[in-house]
């Protein structure tokens, strides 16, 4: 009979990297609700114990993962250079928002979760609506310089087309399109729209 220590002596290393990616895969398969501590330490092969090591509970591991890939997201909507021209920044912010599709659907999850009672995690709720709006602002300078250039309409919001621009990466692939032609296709639609331009098949 092997005693407590050598149990724990024997239980497999892991990463918050690993925690996160299982986080992820699972969060998209079967949904906030649908997670549990359980299902995590099962995809990871270890006990819950050694998740618990970690974090307490879901909602603090939950919001921890959304707050380090949206602080990633900023660093690379700030990293596009302003100066460049509208058309070629909302290139770049449509390669970054798209290859985010499936964090955009876990984002969306952040309504429900469970701050109740829980003060460290209300105060990581209240930093990640801060980096949300955080968020928008290279964005928001990106739109202001496609009116500039004459290539937006005015008479939009800068939040609508904002918004527009995120909520189009929720479009499904029910045809199963290759990736590649997938995001050009969005990508056409977003800067067209769906009527042809006179003269063009």
């Amino acid at each position: 009979m092997f005693s407590g220590g050598n149990a724990l002596a024997r239980e497999r290393k892991f990463s918050t990297t690993e925690i996160f990616r299982e986080t992820e895969r699972l969060l998209l398969t079967v949904g906030y609700e649908g997670y549990t501590i359980s299902l995590l330490a099962e995809a990871l092969n270890v006990s819950r114990a050694a998740i618990y090591k970690y974090y307490t509970n879901k909602e603090q591991l939950i919001v921890d993962f959304m707050l380090e890939h949206m602080e990633k997201m900023i660093q690379q909507f700030a990293s596009i250079d302003s100066h460049q021209s509208f058309i070629v920044q909302l290139d770049e912010v449509l390669d970054i928002v798209l290859q985010s599709k499936d964090l955009h659907r876990i984002f969306s999850m952040v309504h429900v979760v469970d701050t109740k009672g829980k003060e460290e995690i209300a105060k990581k709720m209240e930093r990640l609506h801060e980096l949300h709006k955080e968020m928008y602002t290279p964005l928001q300078a990106m739109v202001n310089k496609g009116k500039e250039e004459g290539l937006l309409k005015e008479s939009i919001s800068n939040t609508l087309i904002l918004a527009f621009i995120f909520q189009s990466i929720d479009l499904p692939n029910h045809t199963n399109m290759p990736e590649e032609q997938f995001s050009h296709s969005i990508k056409t639609l977003i800067c067209s729209g769906i009527l042809k331009e006179k003269g063009s098949n």
